[in-house]
């Protein structure tokens, strides 16, 4: 397994769980000083950098890249696959493609997160299922396409309420036949809705392709009071050889919250 930094460049995600804020070049530079294998990019959208610079300075700092977020889409433009208005669709979905774009120039997937948005109220589970599974099937081309992978990420039930558990959104990748799309099992997340981590891993098996290293607390792994080595065990025991990547608080500082992150990645992978 490898290490991997969150570096957000969305001004609006000041306050959200992504370590580094600085600009990119001085970002690179300390998760390579650090120790880090890469990064995981949060971007205004796919026009924010030549994805070309992005490649060069990972080159130089000798790092990859992750995976890229989408979710500026929600927090700068509020846009959801599943929005009730078909203009706001399609925009969404635009700008999840274009950012599936973005991510194969730079060799990265990109990750489905807040941007497949919730049902209530005058939508319906069934019509809301029925736009994210049109969805994701155009995010599953454009991921094969580009020679990368998708990431749908299921959230806690207070972000979303379409899948909170790896089980169940396994099921559903595999009933709809999206084959370049895998599962972010996000350890923070998880402690809230799995009876037991590991084994929702292990149930997962393969369909895990990402995972958020995070604590009870969406801080540091070593902050919080998650029990990590039979998390670490279900990972191993599936093969999965992919990034541990820290979306969490900058907290106490995120230099703290960095060293810390790579110190609990050497404790638990060594």
């Amino acid at each position: 397994m490898k290490s991997a930094i969150t570096l957000a460049q969305v001004a609006e995600a000041k306050a959200g769980p992504f370590v580094f804020h600085q600009p990119l070049p001085e970002s690179f530079s300390k998760a390579a000083e650090l120790g880090f294998d890469a990064v995981e990019l949060f971007l205004p959208g796919p026009d924010f950098i030549d994805p070309e610079t992005v490649n060069s300075m990972a080159s130089d700092h000798k790092l990859s890249i992750a995976a890229v977020g989408t979710g500026a889409g929600m927090v700068q433009h509020g846009l959801s696959l599943t929005d009730a208005d078909p203009d706001k669709r399609s925009r969404a979905l635009e700008f999840v493609l274009s950012m599936v774009d973005f991510g194969g120039k730079v060799g990265a997937p990109a990750i489905l997160g807040s941007m497949q948005g919730k049902w209530g109220g005058n939508l319906s589970r069934e019509q809301s299922l029925a736009w994210l599974t049109e969805a994701l099937h155009a995010t599953d081309a454009r991921a094969a396409e580009n020679d990368v992978k998708f990431i749908y990420e299921p959230l806690n039930r207070y972000e979303t309420n379409q899948f909170n558990h790896l089980s169940t959104a396994t099921a559903y990748l595999e009933e709809h036949g999206l084959d370049h799309t895998v599962l972010l099992a996000d350890l923070f997340h998880m402690n809230i809705e799995e009876a037991d981590a590991g084994q929702a891993i292990r149930d997962a098996g393969s369909r895990v392709g990402h995972v958020h290293f995070a604590d009870s607390n969406r801080q540091a792994v070593g902050f919080g009071h998650t029990e990590m080595t039979s998390i670490l065990s279900a990972l191993e025991e599936i093969g999965y050889d992919g990034y541990l990547s820290a979306e969490i608080f900058p907290l106490p500082s995120p230099e703290a919250a960095a060293e810390q992150t790579i110190k609990s990645f050497r404790a638990l992978t060594s």
